[in-house]
């Protein structure tokens, strides 16, 4: 398979950064995109020229359900054209070429994203707290998001609230996550204003990329645990 890259290019948070074309061929259907991407990197070394920097992890993915380890070059075709470039976010600054800064996600969590659980006396086993299994079920849906940045980077206005939705909600369903419930959404909420998303528009497009399915349903959730929040304070 031959196929033409067209990378996005860019030295430091403070470059102008750019659009540069590479072919590459005979690329394997049966290689993952971030082997296509070594594929390439290979031969910029080999050609004296600097590699690519893209983050070596997998989590984040141009598809629903599929991160990009599960993306396989066989769903291209031979002699397409591929635009790569980093996620577009101003609260995602670029660091270099395909590597973004997603600490923002990491900051909205640490003001908010954690329980107290009361050890004096004779506490209670929290495995034996019963939890209806729609309860249960809905929270580990949740709690399944990776923190990727794919919903904003989709968003039309940068929104991170299905992430923010997600982190609220793994907690709000549970009992174990009661004792801190009104601070943690209006600390969360407030973090995610700070560092400078946007608003939710309701357009779905972060479901839509979202590669672990988060369900939209995580917003409402959220919006009404602040609503709540705000009128008991």
């Amino acid at each position: 398979m031959n196929l033409t890259l067209k990378i996005w290019r860019q030295k430091g948070p403070q470059e102008k950064g750019k659009l540069v074309d590479y072919k590459v061929n005979d690329i394997s259907g049966d290689m993952s995109f971030l082997e296509m991407m070594d594929v390439v990197n290979e031969q910029l070394i080999n050609s004296g020229d600097e590699p690519v920097a893209f983050d070596h992890d997998c989590r984040e993915g141009p598809d629903r359900g599929v991160t990009t380890c599960q993306l396989h070059m066989r769903s291209f075709k031979d002699g397409d054209t591929i635009y790569i470039e980093p996620f577009r976010a101003a609260a995602f600054p670029v660091i270099k070429d395909l590597v973004v800064d997603r600490t923002s996600f990491d900051r909205i969590q640490q003001a908010g994203g954690f329980i107290s659980v009361n050890t004096s006396g004779n506490t209670q086993d929290a495995n034996a707290i019963p939890i209806s299994k729609y309860d249960a079920d809905k929270a580990m849906d949740a709690a399944s998001c990776i923190g990727c940045g794919a919903c904003v980077a989709t968003c039309k206005n940068s929104s991170a609230m299905l992430f923010v939705g997600a982190k609220v909600s793994q907690y709000a369903l549970l009992p174990q996550g009661q004792v801190e419930a009104a601070d943690r959404v209006l600390n969360m909420v407030d973090q995610m204003d700070f560092e400078g998303f946007g608003n939710c528009t309701n357009t779905g497009a972060c479901e839509i990329e979202c590669p672990k399915g988060i369900s939209l349903e995580n917003i409402a959730r959220m919006n009404l645990e602040y609503l709540k929040a705000s009128l008991k304070g």
